[in-house]
């Protein structure tokens, strides 16, 4: 490890949390929960402190969620993953964690600038993350259970939703509620975004690391895929019969589940790497675009909750 700490670094999350992609669906995720509240609360936009507040969490939570998983796959990378970044000694594990140490206070600052509530939403968060980390000590049950272990996981989404919602809504009493359609918006997300990393072509396969369309076929894998996608477009219509712009909010949705639907379908038919790619890439780009249509198309058309 003579390579210096911050190359080091570098070369870690262009891999494991690469920072060009990540931010700007982060970005939109943050804007968009924080707009929202304040949008069906009927409620001013806050400043632009209350963006930041947002944006500084949910990026910090992202991070300490990568770090878990390098905690919790360890012995798995080392078995079946050896060309990841700590197993092949780039960077050692007790770096990595110390990063994600540090970043707890950072969080805390961040979250009390917003108010104290937020602080325990925010703990709240954590505490569901340390579970998942110790696989709510089960790990065995529930590996041997994939669509439960799924859920399990995807469950932190809404949470977080919650936190990043809460920049806004705490200052004024509870949540509205159809922010309950966004945080179920924001759990299917999660399961698009899971499922679609893990949608390979059969080529790639490899023992030990555990894929849904080896688990399910690739076929059944793809049509669970798109069916998540499908919810998630019901939820984002929900969402926009909430705000009071329905309209909008399906035509757009519309072009987005479509071309889901179409790169699902040609990943089931061909089963090639590129379409093991095309699925991956869309499953992100629907996620943004969900959360520009719920955060920013009623700024557009008018606030009407």
């Amino acid at each position: 490890m003579n390579t210096p700490l911050p190359n080091r670094l570098w070369i870690y999350q262009a891999e494991r949390f690469p920072v060009i992609k990540t931010l700007p669906l982060l970005a939109m995720f943050s804007a968009a929960s924080v707009t929202l509240s304040a949008v069906l609360g009927a409620r001013t936009l806050p400043g632009v402190g209350a963006y930041v507040v947002a944006f500084v969490l949910v990026f910090l939570l992202f991070f300490q969620m990568r770090v878990c998983d390098e905690v919790k796959d360890a012995e798995d990378d080392r078995r079946f993953r050896p060309e990841r970044p700590i197993p092949r000694g780039l960077i050692r594990q007790s770096e990595i964690v110390g990063l994600g140490v540090a970043t707890i206070p950072l969080a805390l600052a961040a979250a009390f600038l917003a108010g104290y509530g937020l602080v325990w939403l925010l703990l709240l968060v954590w505490g569901w993350l340390a579970l998942m980390t110790i696989e709510f000590g089960a790990p065995r049950w529930l590996k041997a259970r994939p669509v439960l272990y799924l859920l399990s996981h995807m469950a932190i989404m809404p949470l977080i939703d919650l936190l990043l919602t809460g920049v806004e809504w705490l200052r004024h009493g509870a949540p509205h509620p159809g922010l309950w359609l966004f945080f179920a918006l924001s759990f299917s997300n999660g399961c698009v975004l899971e499922l679609g990393r893990k949608l390979w072509a059969p080529g790639n396969e490899r023992e030990g690391v555990e894929t849904y369309s080896s688990l399910w076929g690739p076929r059944r894998a793809a049509s669970v895929w798109v069916g998540c996608v499908a919810m998630s477009f019901l939820l984002l219509t929900g969402v926009g019969i909430a705000v009071g712009h329905p309209i909008p909010f399906v035509t757009l949705g519309a072009l987005g589940f479509s071309t889901c639907v179409w790169i699902g379908r040609n990943y089931a038919e061909r089963q090639l790497p590129g379409d093991q790619s095309r699925v991956d890439t869309v499953a992100g780009l629907w996620v943004f675009l969900c959360y520009a249509i719920a955060g920013f198309v009623p700024l557009l058309f008018g606030t009407t909750p």
